[in-house]
């Protein structure tokens, strides 16, 4: 498994080895023994996954509060996505900043998204089918979310903001600057220095 770095601190892409002949391949697509030696040594507890039927179609971005805040290990099970994390994390460095990586079935990249980071993304092909892990449970007292459209955020989905596919929760959600926000900075990922960036 290669680990390569983003713009973000913490977010950082997994590409995991795939062993093909002509039936096809096989992927170790997680291994926490494999992942702590890379200096991530996270507890994941539940895999969700969600089928998105429609290309332009936005979930997110959301969060977790303590003490049930989520990291996420998010890959692409069919189809292609944009996927996207946002630092909320008051202090940091790159408080308010965004990264987007895509993540398609074909190419098996993971964006691992730590707690204290909005997480969502995009569908850019029909019928696209995300699976992720969290390192808690789904706690629906703790659940929050920021507008995708957030013009202090400004994220590039990719996509005209009108044309989006939301659910109810998404289209209501409030602006960054209106949370409640409890995550504070406390110091840079000691698995992000040196990293190599993803090209």
């Amino acid at each position: 498994m290669r680990i390569f770095g983003t713009a973000l601190d913490g977010v950082v892409v997994f590409v995991p080895r795939r062993f093909g002949d002509a039936r096809g391949y096989f992927s170790e697509t997680w291994s926490r023994r494999v992942l702590a030696g890379l200096g991530v040594d996270l507890d994941f507890v539940q895999d969700n996954q969600s089928l998105s039927r429609t290309v332009g179609t936005v979930r997110g971005l959301h969060f977790q509060r303590p003490p049930h805040a989520q990291a996420k290990l998010v890959r692409v099970g069919r189809g292609r996505i944009l996927d996207v994390a946002v630092d909320i994390r008051v202090g940091s460095p790159t408080y308010g900043k965004w990264v987007g990586v895509e993540l398609s079935a074909e190419d098996g990249r993971q964006l691992l998204i730590p707690a204290g980071f909005l997480h969502g993304f995009v569908t850019r092909e029909p019928d696209t089918e995300v699976i992720y892990k969290c390192s808690d449970y789904y706690a629906p007292d703790c659940d929050g979310a920021v507008r995708f459209d957030d013009p202090g955020i400004g994220v590039d989905w990719g996509i005209a903001p009108g044309d989006a596919v939301l659910s109810d929760k998404d289209r209501a959600a409030p602006l960054l600057r209106d949370l409640d926000n409890p995550f504070r900075y406390a110091g840079p990922f000691a698995y992000s220095a040196g990293l190599e960036a993803l090209a």
